[in-house]
């Protein structure tokens, strides 16, 4: 699929408000290695399991850096926020949503697991002055390509410069969803203005991962 081709829609994933006790509820899920409990609920992205992509992502991406600041770009309920701040215990893990829903349960399941390191915030409230030595997301592509790249201008904006194989930032794309086009369109309109280069590093599950680094 082409960028041209991705709808143009909102999302379903932007409730507004927290969730409310009855409407969350306990599931066992496996993070960092070991099983965990966590608390999901609806309205926010795979309430209930870990999706596909962010499995793949998981398996692929390299151990996150040990300091600095660390981004979990739509974090959902906190699958990804809750690896990077398991292993990366010395790092400022920020979990960044336009839903206050996702960001209510990504608090809750970093208490739940005794993460002290973890940062919730609306795109928003997050410092301009804070750069991100990796930034690990599973993007929501069927937002619509206009929202998507705006997202993605904004943020790739904030890479610091790499030092390591870990740095960068890690996306995790369907290869029928445009993950091919979404790279070009990096390299393209992106590459020269921010400084940045993009390689599509692995493919697994019908997934392609894509390393964005400056």
């Amino acid at each position: 699929m082409t960028d041209a081709e991705l709808p143009d829609v909102p999302d379903h994933y932007f409730t507004g408000g927290p969730a409310t006790d009855a409407e969350r509820r306990k599931v066992t899920v496996r993070i960092a290695g070991r099983h965990v409990e966590v608390e999901v609920a609806p309205g926010v992205f795979s309430p209930g399991r870990i999706d596909l992509g962010t499995q793949v992502l998981l398996r692929e991406v390299p151990a996150p850096p040990q300091a600095g600041n660390l981004l979990d770009l739509g974090c959902g309920w906190g699958p990804l926020t809750l690896t990077l701040a398991t292993e990366a215990p010395g790092a400022a893990v920020w979990a960044v949503d336009v839903s206050e829903r996702a960001l209510d349960l990504t608090r809750h399941n970093a208490e739940r697991l005794g993460l002290t390191n973890v940062r919730t915030a609306l795109p928003d409230a997050v410092p301009d002055d804070v750069a991100f030595a990796a930034i690990w997301s599973n993007p929501p592509i069927r937002v619509g390509k206009d929202v998507l790249h705006g997202m993605l201008r904004t943020w790739l904006a904030r890479l610091a410069p790499s030092s390591s194989d870990a740095d960068g930032a890690w996306l995790v794309v369907q290869r029928n969803l445009g993950a091919d086009s979404l790279a070009r369109w990096i390299e393209v309109e992106l590459g020269e203005p921010l400084g940045v280069r993009v390689e599509r590093t692995n493919s697994a599950k019908g997934y392609r991962i894509l390393r964005v680094t400056r």
